[in-house]
């Protein structure tokens, strides 16, 4: 009886391909060398900005079509950086409004440095911050910004963390957030009454991500530094849904995800070689678990510094790009694109899914109160790129239809039940808050991010 022992997936031939020529490539740029993971890179489909060695100065956003030697002097858009001066900054440059810089040191804001800075995906001008310092109680505070352009603490956790944070990650809505720490746990915020169990027996570094199923996939080191990869319920965390180990290399995994076609890429900071592993994580069916595919590795000789990942709206479609990184080296910064081998030009539908735009579902007081929504989903399709099926799945006249996409609203989620936020800490500022649409720009510390 004939059976198949080949896992049929779309993407089981993504491969990654760097620049041809080196003027494709960003250079001149001096990439800081603190010494923390993280991806020192932030991008979105209009701007990069990067985080290098200087006192003080961080690289301004770059627009992605100035490749070559890279130079101050470039307009700026919204970006929140931290700082080791214990300050968590968003700036806004363009238009010649100034930074607004949200409180820092006593109870006020953080009284170490500040390296994890992360937009609310759904709620506008909500970002969350996270301390680095490995002393009692890591703060984790949530801020909110006015129209006026003030800033107010809305929530501040001090007593969940006994050890530094590694990284946080919202979920899909925006309703929870999962931290992974030092003392081997991850954490979802609102925690679950039951106790959690130790993700990773490692002491190395390890990362932590919701999926768009409410599944949380965690890399790290086991009791014999192997690299990890695992698959957690975070109702029930007694012991993985999935786990795959990988190789012995001493790089921590940074995970990148796309929530749209569950395919994580994880990039090793640090290699002897820059390497990118490409997993995708596949629906449990009945009576069986959840699993982790590997699909694909990138391999290049040089090792990286860190490494951004632009959003699903920045891609090239027409070119079936799934992923587009941008990889940093001591002196430059070179884009990498993942890659489905297709023949047809035509828009594949199987390979974009509808994804989350640039507008904001919620506003930021809607939020507060406790209304949560999923993201406005909008197509990746552009209209220079004909589509390839219609919207039963069956193939579209190409030469009549010449609709643009148009994004739409999901119905939002169940509000959730939140405590009421602290007192207000008002800074101030002058600052127009305006749509996060191409928002990017830079600042010193060692995390950056771009909504």
């Amino acid at each position: 009886m004939f059976r198949k022992v080949v896992r049929q997936s779309k993407f089981r031939h993504v491969f990654g391909q760097p620049p041809v020529k080196n003027d494709q490539c960003y250079e001149d740029i001096r990439v800081s060398c603190v010494t923390w993971d993280s991806t020192f890179c932030a991008v979105n489909p209009k701007f990069l900005a990067v985080i290098v060695e200087a006192s003080g100065r961080c690289l301004p956003g770059a627009p992605l079509s100035k490749v070559g030697p890279v130079t101050a002097g470039r307009d700026w858009r919204h970006i929140a950086s931290g700082s080791e001066d214990c300050t968590v900054m968003v700036r806004r440059d363009s238009g010649g409004g100034p930074s607004l810089a949200l409180p820092g040191g006593g109870a006020g804001g953080h009284t170490k440095r500040v390296g994890i800075v992360t937009w609310h995906p759904t709620a506008r001008n909500v970002l969350l911050s996270a301390g680095l310092h490995c002393g009692p109680w890591p703060a984790v505070t949530t801020w909110c910004s006015s129209e006026r352009g003030t800033a107010e603490e809305l929530y501040r956790l001090d007593s969940l963390h006994p050890d530094l944070i590694y990284n946080v990650s919202w979920n899909r809505n925006g309703s929870l957030f999962c931290t992974a720490c030092k003392d081997k746990s991850v954490r979802p915020i609102p925690p679950p009454p039951q106790e959690r169990e130790k993700a990773h027996e490692g002491a190395r570094p390890m990362r932590a991500i919701f999926l768009a199923d409410g599944k949380v996939f965690t890399t790290g080191f086991s009791r014999m530094s192997e690299r990890q990869l695992a698959l957690w319920d975070p109702v029930v965390a007694v012991e993985p849904m999935a786990l795959q180990e990988l190789d012995s290399s001493n790089g921590a995994l940074l995970p990148f995800y796309d929530p749209d076609t569950n395919v994580v890429s994880s990039v090793a900071r640090w290699g002897w070689v820059g390497r990118g592993r490409v997993v995708e994580k596949t629906e449990a069916g009945p009576g069986t678990s959840p699993h982790i595919h590997f699909l694909n590795t990138f391999t290049s000789k040089e090792p990286q510094r860190g490494m951004g990942s632009m959003p699903k709206r920045g891609l090239e479609v027409s070119k079936c790009e799934i992923a587009r990184f941008y990889k940093l080296h001591e002196r430059k910064c070179e884009p990498i694109v993942m890659t489905v081998p297709r023949k047809s030009d035509l828009f594949q539908d199987d390979l974009y899914p509808d994804t989350a735009g640039p507008e904001a579902a919620l506003e930021a007081e809607e939020w507060v109160s406790g209304r949560d929504a999923s993201p406005i989903l909008i197509s990746p399709r552009r209209p220079t790129c004909p589509a390839n099926s219609g919207p039963e799945g069956q193939p579209r006249n190409v030469l009549s239809d010449s609709r643009p996409p148009c994004p739409w609203y999901l119905p939002p989620g169940p509000p959730c039940l939140r405590p009421p936020p602290t007192s207000p800490c008002p800074v101030a500022a002058s600052l127009e808050w305006e749509t996060r649409v191409g928002q990017t720009g830079a600042e010193t510390g060692p995390s950056l991010t771009s909504p």
